[in-house]
């Protein structure tokens, strides 16, 4: 069996319709999206007196003249992962005035995109001869789970045991230990436990089991991340680099620790790209490059209960 594995799009439409070429293209067998696929941040384009717009992105402030302009730049904000939205001068001092307004039109934007994505994903899958998968992540509202249960060609495999062929099941959980953010779904480490031995007591054959775990187990090459202050910027180390430490979930390190499943497959930490084995078990991380467009992932092949070869790919 040969399996596609990606993570965190984080709302790019660019990477995700790389994602739905990526079943055909690497003639894989089972494809997967492993969590985090809704935007961060809403980017304003405010209408001035004068008709024409504005907006200050990444830095950067655009002075746009014509609908096209518009159009062109909302593309873009858009395959970043980001939720480009028209308004004007009056409507933005509102916001300013009431947070809720923000989360209400940020909540409305998230959906209507993870909406679209269902529907480009039924259309262009519907005589794909692979299987699809594609689990929420920490960082995505609960609402996404409704959206795509309504899809023909992608299955939501958080929460479940599913055969994935004759030989292999999957146990997957889109949750993450504690975050500095408080995701919608970040859990204790007790809980995060309890939902993984809920799906581990139900496999069969652990020997040839594939842990589909957004969240990556803790102390391994997957789960470095910046050390932060209490203002929740990254800490130097002595010289001047960003110090790195170890953000991963022990509960995750040792349910594999004692169940050594086949394969691993994580991600959450986006500049952690990493793959190593911990006892039996081979575990990976592709890592992710959302903003600039670039769809990292990895094929990865198994055979009964091993892992025959794997490969980190992009494009």
């Amino acid at each position: 069996m040969r399996i596609y594995y990606t993570t965190d799009l984080h709302g790019s439409t660019l990477c995700f319709k790389k994602f739905l070429n990526s079943g055909k293209f690497y003639s894989a067998d089972v494809a997967i999206v492993g969590g985090d696929i809704t935007g961060k941040l809403i980017i304003p384009i405010v209408e001035k007196p004068d008709g024409s717009f504005t907006c200050k992105h990444q830095g950067t402030i655009y002075d746009l003249r014509t609908k096209d302009e518009v159009e062109q730049l909302r593309k873009k904000i858009e395959d970043q992962g980001y939720y480009p939205y028209n308004t004007n001068e009056k409507e933005m001092e509102d916001f300013g005035k009431d947070k809720t307004k923000v989360d209400e039109l940020f909540t409305k934007l998230m959906l209507k995109r993870m909406e679209e994505w269902v529907i480009l994903a039924d259309e262009r899958l519907k005589d794909k001869k692979f299987d699809c998968y594609m689990q929420p992540g920490n960082d995505d509202r609960y609402g996404v789970d409704p959206i795509l249960a309504k899809s023909k060609t992608m299955i939501n495999p958080d929460g479940k045991v599913i055969q994935v062929d004759k030989e292999h099941e999957m146990i997957s959980s889109g949750h993450a230990n504690i975050t500095p953010w408080d995701c919608p779904r970040d859990e204790s480490e007790e809980k995060l436990e309890k939902i993984i031995e809920g799906l581990a007591s139900q496999v069969k054959n652990m020997k040839n089991c594939i842990f589909n775990f957004h969240c990556p187990p803790y102390d391994t090459y997957l789960d470095q991340g910046p050390k932060l202050d209490e203002t929740l910027k990254p800490i130097l180390d002595m010289g001047g680099g960003i110090k790195m430490i170890p953000v991963g979930s022990p509960s995750i390190r040792k349910a594999i620790d004692k169940y050594q499943p086949l394969l691993g497959l994580h991600g959450h930490i986006h500049e952690s790209k990493a793959s190593q084995k911990l006892g039996r078990t081979f575990i990976l991380n592709p890592g992710s490059e959302y903003g600039e467009g670039i769809l990292r992932g990895a094929i990865v092949e198994v055979s009964g209960d091993k892992i025959k070869n794997h490969i980190f790919v992009q494009g």
